[in-house]
């Protein structure tokens, strides 16, 4: 199963519209992809819900997995959103 760390560098971390505009995208790539916490929790990077119950702060690192078609560029490019575009 391919797997990312990547520190979160939005300033308010995944919370609100960071957390909507990483979500959007990892609904857009059509693979399901689990995002964890460094607190060990887990949620499906597609679920807004899910992921702002992680309460992930900026500069935390968290944990991108997927499998499947696809898997590897998916986890490429939402690791690339979370460590440069969330503070558009």
């Amino acid at each position: 199963m391919p797997e990312r760390s990547v520190a979160v560098s939005a300033a308010v971390g995944l919370h609100a519209r960071p957390a909507a505009i990483f979500c959007q995208a990892a609904a857009a790539t059509g693979v399901a992809i689990t995002v964890t916490a460094p607190n060990g929790r887990s949620a499906l990077a597609a679920s807004i819900l899910g992921v702002l119950s992680l309460g992930v702060d900026h500069g935390q690192v968290v944990s991108l997995s997927a499998e499947g078609e696809g898997a590897d560029a998916a986890l490429d490019s939402l690791a690339a959103l979370l460590t440069t575009g969330l503070d558009a």
